[in-house]
């Protein structure tokens, strides 16, 4: 780890965080075959050019020698190894840290955590600084801004209220992130943050990497409560919720069930018509509600 450390300049907590999240640290790695796999998502799958792209970079991979085909093995989706590389990003980023001559994520833990730093590397991680902080908000704060669109500095945040917000720190850009709506705990996240958003595009796996990784230094406890009683909808009821988002006009930009950035504008936008705080958060009673009005 002082090893990778030296050499990408990435903080060796979030890469044994990644590490832990990805694959337990090595014990589950997936045991299907990648090939065959692939094949099958670019024949049937949701999205077979992706899964077409990435069947190609699984051949190149094995052309390539760095694995045999009986070892070319991942989860159903095609992720591999113990840092759950899919094919093109193990193309672009893999290295061959323990020098042995082959990029070898599925055995070498060297190998793997090597390519995660590279990844994150690659994607502007800045040593020694800081993913966020959990903050507090005052009261008749404006919940839309909390949007991943908005970043103002520090500064700014400061004079429209966020309280804990470190003294010491250099000035940066962050967003303000509520992943339980306005009931759950806040945070700003900065840029290192984005960088790990840019391994896994997905808030919810972005926050605990970063939590965990203060975890083994002592920290990254949440403070705040969070709302336990408000149970996550499942993918069928978001789509009914972009449905009757986009029936009432507020159009959540297509009705997939994954709530992206047009679908947390259009709640927004909702929230505001009924004057409730425009967090942008699906919850049970934003789907009851429009349920009900139908």
């Amino acid at each position: 780890l002082s090893a990778i450390e030296q050499r990408y300049g990435v903080d060796r907590q979030v890469l044994v965080a990644i590490w832990g999240m990805e694959s337990s640290f090595g014990q589950f790695m997936g045991d299907k075959s990648v090939i065959r796999s692939l094949a099958s998502l670019a024949y049937e799958g949701r999205r077979p050019a992706f899964a077409h792209s990435q069947l190609i970079a699984a051949l190149q991979i094995l052309q390539h020698g760095d694995v045999q085909t009986g070892q070319l093995l991942g989860s159903w989706a095609g992720a591999m190894g113990q840092t759950q590389f899919i094919p093109t990003t193990y193309n672009h980023y893999a290295v061959d840290f323990d020098g042995d001559g082959r990029r070898d994520i599925w055995s070498s833990s060297a190998d793997a955590l090597g390519s995660a730093a590279n990844y994150l590397h690659s994607s502007n991680w800045q040593q020694g600084q800081p993913w966020g902080m959990e903050v507090a908000l005052p009261a008749g704060f404006d919940y839309a801004l909390a949007d991943d669109s908005i970043r103002k500095p520090l500064s700014e945040w400061r004079r429209l209220g966020v309280k804990n917000l470190p003294l010491n720190f250099a000035e940066a850009n962050a967003s303000l992130l509520l992943p339980a709506g306005h009931r759950g705990p806040a945070f700003l996240v900065l840029d290192n943050f984005r960088a790990i958003l840019k391994y896994n595009n997905s808030t919810a796996y972005a926050l605990a990497v970063s939590l965990l990784s203060e975890r083994m230094l002592g920290g990254g406890q949440v403070l705040a409560q969070w709302p336990r009683d408000d149970l996550p909808l499942s993918r069928a009821q978001r789509i009914v919720l972009q449905e009757q988002l986009s029936s009432k006009g507020f159009n959540p930009g297509g009705v997939d069930g994954i709530i992206g950035a047009n679908s947390r504008k259009a709640i927004r936008s909702y929230q505001q018509s009924l004057g409730w705080p425009a967090d942008g958060y699906p919850n049970q009673a934003l789907l009851e509600k429009l349920i009900s009005t139908l």
